[in-house]
């Protein structure tokens, strides 16, 4: 019997490792996409990543926590190769992280409330990422309304409030129009079950 759950229990870490890879590989590769197609918009001062949809997967499993936060890792990292900002780039890897993994935890313990859970995401974006955004920038050279000649440079408290309001509109309008609709698609698709299934345990109704 001890190794019948010894058998059992590494099991169940193989495929809870295997989900974390998946997540983490398909927040990666969508927001490198949207850097490669979108640029700036990727990352800077305006954001519209279009990886932030795949933040509803942590309506359905915990995983999807260590998974996003891995997968903004990755992507950041990635990020400081493709547009060149060195050092001054582990800002957006450490506290873009964070950012991604408390809005994924949000996201998980709030998730019979899908609004307010998805809320969760958006707060963390708005508040961490503008608030290292002006350092990176202004150390990169530049800090200009995107599509204006108006520049913010050398105003921190102008260039956070900036930021706060185009980072958080970015990343309600990516969870909220393209988020919602893929929770929706997945709770009906065969994915809470089989989470329910692999991870041994009856998986909690996801909210509307």
């Amino acid at each position: 019997m001890p190794q019948v759950s010894s058998a059992y229990a590494t099991k169940q870490r193989a495929q809870r490792l295997a989900r974390i890879g998946i997540i983490a590989a398909l927040y990666a590769a969508l927001t490198l996409a949207t850097l490669l197609f979108l640029g700036g918009l990727a990352w800077g001062p305006v954001q519209f990543r279009i990886s932030e949809a795949v933040v509803v997967i942590a309506l359905f499993t915990a995983d999807a926590i260590p998974g996003l936060t891995l997968g903004c890792v990755i992507a950041n990292l990635a990020n400081m190769v493709i547009s060149g900002t060195g050092a001054l780039g582990l800002l957006d890897v450490v506290f873009g992280s964070l950012a991604t993994a408390l809005g994924a935890w949000f996201t998980w313990k709030n998730r019979k409330n899908v609004p307010l859970a998805l809320l969760g995401p958006v707060l963390a974006n708005a508040v961490i990422v503008s608030a290292y955004l002006p350092i990176l920038l202004q150390g990169l050279g530049f800090y200009t309304i995107p599509f204006t000649t108006i520049e913010l440079d050398g105003s921190y408290p102008l260039m956070f409030l900036f930021g706060f309001i185009t980072t958080g509109l970015g990343e309600a309008v990516v969870l909220y129009v393209l988020g919602v609709p893929l929770a929706r698609a997945l709770k009906h698709s065969p994915l809470p079950q089989q989470l329910a299934f692999s991870e041994g345990s009856t998986t909690e109704s996801v909210g509307n």
